[in-house]
């Protein structure tokens, strides 16, 4: 079983790729594709975009499913939301945090214990 950490750090190794990144994003704006589909606008090898879907898969961004005689590679939205949740914490504390060190850089020195 995988941990939330552990699926985290997959999710962004696998984005760490901007050919991944790209593959992920038009899933989004466009739907659902076939892996030749995907590979179009790219200059690499049909096992090069293999490899960039495998990685994605097992991250779980995205899932193959079988239409009749075609493989089609859909996203998976709710594995995004745990990077976004985790991106929503990041934002909250460092937002408390800079405004706390804003509040304490505007108090004259002698009032700073």
């Amino acid at each position: 079983m995988l941990t939330a950490n552990t699926r985290l750090s997959e999710t962004f190794a696998a984005l760490a790729d901007p050919t991944r990144i790209a593959i992920v994003e038009r899933l989004a704006r466009e739907g659902d594709r076939t892996a030749g589909e995907l590979a179009e606008p790219f200059a690499i090898s049909k096992p090069a975009i293999s490899r960039h879907l495998a990685v994605l898969e097992r991250a779980g961004l995205i899932e193959r499913k079988v239409d009749r005689q075609w493989r089609r590679i859909s996203i998976r939205p709710q594995a995004l939301s745990g990077l976004a949740d985790w991106i929503d914490t990041q934002r909250r504390f460092w937002s408390g945090s800079l405004d706390r060190l804003e509040r304490l850089l505007e108090e004259p020195e002698g009032n700073r214990t």
